[in-house]
């Protein structure tokens, strides 16, 4: 898959500050996702301890969401952890595991914010404008913004809202658990992002390409033992 070189990841906070402002303005908010053929999970695990981490992509057929591709790159953390910068943190490793991919999926969803950012340039921005490819922020937290909250039935949600703009929703995607905090990355609209996030999920609170991927991130792809219930009422899962 090809990777744009759109600036250098080694900066300092105040260059990195700087470069979110600037890329904010090129992201698309405009949906460009049709029926995809491939639809991308990426995540990454971190070892805080040895600054070292692990970035995971894998690779969905669409409508089945059958696995078809997984890409594991291992390295050193180049960034400091600072909030609200992530994406400088873990952007370089997840590039580097897209990168190797054979097949170029049409649709990335992200474990990570997209515009639902204080800067409105989250992780699933960040890539989207590197890879040059749709991508939709899945968060398993908000970091920003404030919202109602949704129904209790799947599929329900509440717009999140940040100094008046909506910048993301709040999406229920699995009976009794928390809601998903779901954004546009990069050439999707919202209505959009949540109908394909819906469209991926399979009884977990996480739809499936995150959920593998943080799996394959941890090592523990495969490892899976009960699947989820169609209502999602089982609670043996990872999430």
């Amino acid at each position: 898959m090809k990777v744009e070189i759109l600036h250098s990841w080694q900066v300092s906070t105040a260059q990195a500050l700087d470069i979110q402002l600037r890329l904010a303005s090129q992201v698309s908010r405009s949906n460009e996702v049709a029926t995809p053929r491939f639809i991308a999970g990426v995540d990454i695990s971190v070892n805080r301890a040895q600054g070292m981490a692990t970035g995971a992509v894998v690779v969905l057929n669409y409508p089945e969401l059958r696995l078809v591709e997984t890409k594991i790159v291992n390295g050193e953390l180049g960034f400091p952890y600072v909030p609200g910068l992530l994406s400088f943190r873990e952007a370089p490793l997840t590039l580097a595991a897209c990168q190797r991919l054979t097949l170029t999926p049409d649709l990335i969803l992200v474990d990570g914010q997209g515009i639902a950012h204080p800067r409105r340039m989250g992780l699933a921005s960040h890539l989207g404008l590197f890879l040059n490819t749709p991508t939709i922020g899945c968060a398993k937290s908000l970091l920003c913004g404030q919202h109602g909250e949704p129904g209790d039935e799947l599929g329900s949600y509440t717009e999140v809202v940040d100094g008046g703009e909506t910048i993301g929703a709040a999406l229920r995607t699995k009976l009794g658990t928390k809601p998903i905090y779901v954004s546009i990355g990069h050439k999707v609209d919202l209505q959009a992002a949540i109908y394909w996030v819906l469209e991926c999920c399979r009884g977990y609170r996480l739809p499936e390409p995150t959920r593998l991927a943080h799996l394959a991130a941890g090592g523990n792809l495969g490892r899976e033992r009960d699947p989820p219930d169609p209502q999602g009422r089982i609670s043996r899962e990872v999430f």
